[in-house]
């Protein structure tokens, strides 16, 4: 009889960018999962995420870009651990969609993303 697989994708307490994470906001979580689908050629405007969350790259491959220029290629089947408090995107520079499962530890009422339209 065939087993269940299991797979640990990540555990840490630092984004992909190395920073550490914010402790647990206090009051009653809400979790969120989302899912993003990127076309080619495609992203997402600078935003940051006062909330944790990390996510699974389902198909293709996204680039996610810090405001500073610091980069992370997220490779399909590969998890990322977002950063918090930092202005960022996403974008698909490849030539097929990108298909990415986020989750989120938010709150009630807190937004997932603040935009920053004016960022060019």
């Amino acid at each position: 009889m065939e087993q269940v697989e299991t797979i640990e994708l990540t555990r840490t307490s630092q984004s992909w960018d190395g920073a550490e994470l914010p402790d647990y906001p206090l009051g009653r979580p809400e979790l969120v999962a989302m899912k993003y689908v990127f076309p080619a050629g495609k992203k997402l405007g600078w935003h940051h995420h006062d909330v944790m969350n990390c996510g699974v790259l389902v198909q293709g491959e996204l680039t996610i870009v810090a405001q500073d220029g610091t980069e992370k290629v997220v490779h399909e089947g590969e998890a990322v651990v977002e950063m918090v408090g930092t202005i960022h995107h996403g974008e698909n520079r490849g030539t097929k969609p990108a298909v990415l499962y986020m989750f989120y530890l938010s709150q009630k009422d807190q937004p997932l993303s603040v935009q920053h339209p004016k960022i060019k």
